[in-house]
């Protein structure tokens, strides 16, 4: 006889994911970017209490750029409980307090935390974060590039040369500089992630800047891909590619956040825990057949 006890955990387990998170419309509270997760309305969920490792990362070393909030976060939580040693870049002191929580997540999860502040958008800033891993972990295994910049414009007239450039700078030079740095100190098995979007597939006419970056890390990631395993470095290249996911880059970018993740199948935006999966699986050895590939993490939105 099946116990009441077992079907309430079996129900529980076959949750339908289009409800197991706020759906919008979210309260209308704008930040200036870049944004911070305390000021977040509803507050996003990165794992802190949810994430269980299971040890496919064991003995491993990351970096991962913009970890101290969003996608990035829940990518060094996640990470940690998976047994790697994290390094966290982050932009300026605005970000503080986030990184800060961040990094108490990974020296909990028993692995060790280093965080690096400044841009990324300064080739110089990419080749200290690198330094800066290898003095501290002595290898990188895992280059997770996932900072991003956006601006929300109308039409072409309303976007500023400057900020064309920097989202250039910030989105897709600072991938360039980064992997450039690493990859001589990445190992036979290391893995290079790049966050690319849905807006590569399916742009956002008022993102034209950002879109137009994710674009080119799709081409990127396929290119770089071939160019290593060619020369037989043995580095995976891959991309995911997260669809609307609840981060402070929204509440500070997106003018309509309060309807954020609406045009989706699940009518919802996702949470930052649901995207670090995705990232756990490429770095990990069961992916050690995949490269040049996007593994998209969209809420059903098509990437084809």
């Amino acid at each position: 006889m099946t116990s009441r006890k077992h079907v309430d955990q079996e129900s529980q387990s076959h949750e339908d994911p289009a409800n197991k998170y706020p759906k919008p419309p979210f309260p209308k509270k704008p930040q200036e970017v870049p944004g911070t997760e305390s000021a977040m309305d509803p507050q996003a969920d990165h794992g802190e209490q949810s994430y269980r490792g299971k040890g496919r990362l064991v003995g491993k070393a990351a970096i991962i750029t913009g970890g101290d909030s969003g996608i990035g976060k829940a990518v060094a939580i996640a990470f940690a409980r998976e047994g790697a040693d994290v390094l966290i870049s982050y932009l300026d002191d605005v970000e503080e307090r986030d990184a800060e929580d961040t990094i108490k997540y990974i020296e909990e999860a028993g692995r060790k935390a280093v965080q690096v502040k400044g841009d990324i958008s300064a080739e110089q800033h990419c080749w200290k974060i690198v330094e800066t891993a290898i003095k501290e972990f002595g290898k990188i295994d895992i280059l997770v590039n996932n900072a991003a910049y956006q601006m929300s414009r109308e039409t072409l007239q309303d976007i500023p040369a400057w900020e064309w450039e920097k989202t250039f700078a910030v989105n897709i030079h600072s991938m360039f500089y980064l992997c450039k740095a690493a990859e001589p100190h990445m190992p036979p098995g290391s893995s290079i992630i790049n966050t690319t979007s849905v807006n590569a597939y399916e742009p956002n006419p008022t993102l034209l800047p950002y879109a137009a970056t994710k674009a080119a890390i799709q081409n990127f990631t396929a290119n770089l891909s071939q160019i290593l395993l060619e020369q037989g470095k043995g580095i995976r290249v891959n991309a995911v590619a997260p669809g609307p996911i609840w981060t402070p880059l929204i509440p500070s970018t997106i003018p309509d956040h309060e309807h954020f993740g609406e045009n989706t199948p699940f009518e919802r935006p996702g949470q930052p825990v649901e995207v670090a999966p995705a990232y756990v699986f490429l770095a990990s050895d069961e992916a050690n057949y995949i490269s040049g590939a996007t593994l998209p993490v969209t809420g059903g939105r098509i990437t084809i």
